[in-house]
């Protein structure tokens, strides 16, 4: 039996060790000395232990897609040791319903005993990719008011 990263080391201890200073964290002393996680495995890019993707056996990424998509990254447990075949990525194309998605994100999640508590910050992180990837409506022309205003139009 192949040893895994949990028999070597405690993600506890990893955390501990890498949580002041990691490639992907940012700092921010002007708003409070707040801590944010540029990790793609992070869903609500907060630096802290639950959601840190790096530390963690069990890890969920929303990414965008092309044409509209959304890529989902999940982290295999078997293969932590193996850094380039520890993910694994599925692509729900852009003509794919929205609510579709949110059902095949939340049951990778929750029902399939992954990690029930990310379903909900995964649902949320879809659903701001897919209302960043939908085209802008245009502004409306602004309709004079008062007949002084449509006096000095005509």
């Amino acid at each position: 039996m192949a040893p895994t990263t949990s028999n070597l080391i405690s993600s506890d201890l990893v955390w501990e060790i890498v949580r002041t200073n990691n490639a992907y964290l940012v700092k921010r002393k002007e708003s409070g000395g707040v801590q944010f996680s540029r990790d793609p495995l992070n869903l609500t890019n907060k630096h802290t232990r639950k959601h840190a993707g790096f530390v963690n056996d069990k890890a969920i990424g929303i990414q965008p897609a092309e044409k509209g998509g959304v890529k989902v990254i999940s982290k295999k447990e078997s293969d932590s040791l193996k850094p380039a075949k520890s993910t694994t990525e599925v692509t729900h194309n852009g003509g794919q319903p929205t609510r579709k998605i949110y059902k095949t994100v939340a049951n990778k999640t929750a029902k399939s005993g992954y990690r029930a508590d990310l379903r909900e910050a995964a649902v949320a992180r879809v659903s701001a990719v897919r209302q960043s990837q939908k085209d802008p409506k245009p502004t409306p022309e602004k309709k004079p008011r008062g007949a002084k205003a449509k006096k000095a139009e005509a």
